[in-house]
């Protein structure tokens, strides 16, 4: 037998939750960044695709800007020019850049996105770079 206690406990709980808004029910989706190759010997050039995973179609991630720091002292950016976004519009969901490491190293890529100065997601991949021929910096 339960205790009057005990069964007030879920009911207690559920009604403490807050109700989520209509925003929290739309899932964000994630931001990844992907390095290929990861490892390799110098100079070598790399390529990388960020890519927007899971989550729903909002106007918030559509034509983003994306900006590069590539960790050797370089940066770069990438953005587009779109028309205006219409219900049902999808999203670009994947981008790639290439990059040429051309001293050994652990670079530390890292991707911002951003819409308008808002940054949106941010995402970092590693390169580990190795002395190839020729290449005297370790």
């Amino acid at each position: 037998m339960m205790s009057a206690a005990t069964a007030l406990i879920p009911f207690l709980t559920l009604a403490a939750a807050p109700a989520a808004t209509s925003e929290e029910k739309l899932e964000r989706p994630r931001f990844a960044l992907r390095a290929t190759p990861r490892v390799a010997f110098s100079p070598v050039m790399v390529f990388l695709t960020a890519e927007l995973q899971g989550g729903h179609e909002i106007e918030e991630y559509y034509c983003p800007e994306l900006e590069w720091d590539w960790d050797d002292g370089s940066r770069s950016a990438h953005g587009a020019d779109c028309p205006p976004f219409a219900a049902g519009t999808a999203l670009e969901r994947r981008f790639t850049a290439e990059h040429a490491f051309r001293s050994a190293g652990t670079y530390t890529v890292k991707v911002t996105m951003r819409r308008a100065s808002r940054v949106l997601a941010v995402a970092s991949a590693t390169v580990n770079v190795r002395p190839g021929a020729g290449d005297f910096t370790e």
